[in-house]
């Protein structure tokens, strides 16, 4: 009984939480369903009313919710996915590595910074600002003795602050044409439906769920979405070789914005007061080391897109400092290639979390054998 009230709470505040999103999309905005769900489940986090009973914790609502919605995303991507991202990587491997690496250049400047004005030590300043994930880099972290807590608060803060500035710039710059792009396609999907997609659908679902067990166990940073994307993905391609023809799926258009529900809901959970308390300073200087990262990464998007021909929305989700499943749901709003934003993240998370931790590791043997030296000096 506990257990049913418990989950009707929860889904009171995914509800509420997607009421703020509905708000947000009747201003025109194309990410504003995911933006504005978002920013009501941290209102909601933050005033904890009584008869939701929000969960105090740092995990916030149960996890399935997040993966529910990065399953969604992962069935849509992997439909799309096609050669071109791979085409385009080939064309472009060069700008891409080169500014992969800039990033990570960024990143240690960022955190040798926010190491030196604030007073958090060497190792949890450069894992606070490391764009490896929210999930990968506090986890790591952990490993070689680093504050978890902090590094856990300053990586969910960076994602916010990306979530809420790099998707609704994009979408008030280039809101034009999406709107009306993603009314045909909403038309069009309609128009098409046939009964015996469901079951195309259904498969589709159980294709995901193989994925995910595969990308867990080959330990693919966001299982739910990478691995049910390329599951999808090589499960479309062979079925297509071998009938000649794509088979077809219910798959209306209305599932996406559920995945922005569930996935800006989960995040917002996660904020609560105490995660906060006399953290003012360093939330501050952090919030000024990831507003200037996002700045830099806008500059570098800018200078690919015009070498390359990638258009800037797909260029700038791709190099943004977020999360997977964050920046490749904008993608799909925006129209950009959603494709090759998974692509450049995984690629970026992977760097970071290997090349990284080894740095931060000599950083930091560095760091102690100087102040040891300097200890015996005086």
């Amino acid at each position: 009984m506990k257990g049913s009230k418990g989950f009707l709470r929860i889904f009171l505040f995914v509800v509420l939480s997607g009421a703020g999103g509905f708000l947000l999309s009747l201003t025109g905005l194309s990410i504003g369903w995911m933006i504005g769900t978002l920013i009501m489940a941290t209102v909601l986090s933050f005033t904890r009313p009584k008869f939701l009973s929000i969960p105090n914790n740092k995990a916030g609502i149960p996890k399935y919710w997040l993966y529910i919605g990065q399953c969604i995303l992962g069935i849509e991507l992997g439909q799309k996915m096609n050669t071109s991202v791979l085409f385009t990587f080939r064309d472009n491997w060069l700008a891409v590595t080169i500014m992969l690496l800039l990033s990570i250049s960024f990143s240690l400047l960022a955190g040798y910074i926010f190491w030196k004005i604030s007073n958090l030590d060497m190792l949890t300043s450069f894992f606070a600002t490391a764009p490896g994930g929210m999930s990968a880099m506090p986890s790591i972290a952990d490993e070689v003795g680093a504050n978890t807590g902090i590094v856990s608060i300053i990586q969910t803060v960076r994602v916010f602050l990306v979530i809420l500035t790099i998707p609704v710039l994009l979408s008030s710059w280039f809101s034009d044409g999406v709107n009306t792009e993603l009314i045909n396609v909403v038309a069009n999907e309609t128009i098409a439906f046939e009964p015996n997609q469901i079951l195309m659908t259904i498969i589709l679902v159980f294709v995901a769920i193989v994925g995910y067990h595969l990308g867990k166990l080959l330990r693919f940073p966001a299982p739910w979405l990478l691995g049910s994307m390329v599951s999808i993905a090589i499960f479309k391609s062979l079925s297509s070789l071998y009938l000649g023809h794509d088979l077809l799926a219910w798959w209306p258009h209305e599932l996406i914005i559920f995945s922005q529900i569930f996935i800006g809901a989960s995040i917002g959970s996660r904020f609560h007061k105490k995660m906060f308390v006399g953290l003012k300073k360093t939330l501050f200087v952090s919030s000024l080391c990831t507003i200037g990262f996002i700045l830099s990464m806008f500059l570098c998007a800018y200078i690919v897109s015009a070498i390359t021909g990638i258009t800037f929305i797909t260029s700038a989700l791709a190099f943004a400092p977020g999360g997977v499943a964050e920046m490749t749901t904008t993608a799909v709003v925006l129209k950009g290639d959603p494709t090759f934003v998974v692509a450049v993240q995984v690629f970026r998370i992977i760097a970071v979390c290997v090349m990284l931790p080894p740095v931060f590791r000599l950083l930091n043997y560095w760091d102690v054998k100087k102040n040891k030296h300097s200890q015996i000096s005086a």
